[in-house]
């Protein structure tokens, strides 16, 4: 059996969270790979924007960022960061991926500032265009490795907001999409309990335990009540990924695997 390595996983698991027929605003990484390992396998019609205002396009190669030329390819429509963006505002975004440097338990997000505001420790690249998914996107979903520096009981500046307080807050806010609803970590599929907006382990990766996971994070992190283990990919997906995909590494970590025939 093949060895798969975490982020190989995750790349998978975010491509899951795409539905055929989606619109799915698409950044920089893992959920680059994963929207175009979704397009080839189980959503053919999923239509990618990214947030430099390339549509749908139909590149060559990985392209190393959203600005990058070779994304271009095969693009059916070239409009700019306030085209993409005002997708958002349209309601037309299905779904949007973020990566963040903290997140709590209610899925909120910072990406802007560690440490005091007016005196910070590490000054982060903000917002950019997080707030608008979050908040407008129909789902979001988070990509990060866990960590409990990075999986906090309390923010240190709150950049994009998940569920905020919880139950009701968003809607209170004034807030029309539905939120996060997954994080794809290193170790684990992460959801959020349909009651408590809290967020609960759903899926754990085979060779990880619960409690690992739990000890990553730095507030109580329970298990859903059908706490699932993920998928072993076959071989047919990893040869997506590691021959057509991304066959340099650029943004999945290869495995040492014998994929046999």
């Amino acid at each position: 059996m093949a060895d798969v390595s975490h982020d190989e996983y995750m790349a998978i698991a975010a491509a899951r969270e795409i539905n055929d027929g989606d619109t799915a605003f698409i950044g920089t990484g893992l959920p680059m790979v994963a929207a175009y390992l979704a397009k080839a396998t189980h959503a053919p019609r999923v239509n990618l924007v990214f947030e430099s205002g390339i549509i749908d396009p139909q590149p060559v190669d990985l392209a190393t960022g959203v600005g990058d030329y070779r994304l271009a390819h095969g693009a059916t429509k070239i409009a700019g960061t306030f085209y993409a963006l005002s997708l958002l505002q349209q309601g037309v975004i299905d779904i949007g991926f973020l990566g963040t440097a903290e997140i709590d338990a209610y899925g909120n997000l910072n990406s802007t500032v560690i440490g005091p505001y007016s005196r910070p420790k590490v000054r982060l690249p903000g917002s950019g265009g997080a707030n608008d998914i979050a908040s407008m996107a129909k789902r979001f979903v988070v990509i990060a490795r866990l960590d409990r520096k990075r999986f906090v009981e309390k923010l240190q500046y709150l950049t994009t907001p998940g569920f905020l307080t919880g139950p009701g807050a968003r809607e209170a806010a004034g807030l029309p999409g539905a939120g996060p609803v997954r994080v794809i970590s290193d170790r684990a599929v992460l959801g959020f309990d349909p009651v408590s907006k809290r967020m609960q382990v759903e899926r754990l990766y085979p060779g990880a335990t619960l409690e690992e996971v739990q000890a990553h994070v730095a507030f109580p992190l329970p298990a859903a009540p059908s706490l699932e283990t993920e998928p072993v990919p076959d071989a047919r997906l990893l040869r997506l990924l590691r021959e057509v995909i991304d066959p340099d590494g650029v943004y999945v970590t290869r495995a040492k695997v014998d994929l046999g025939s």
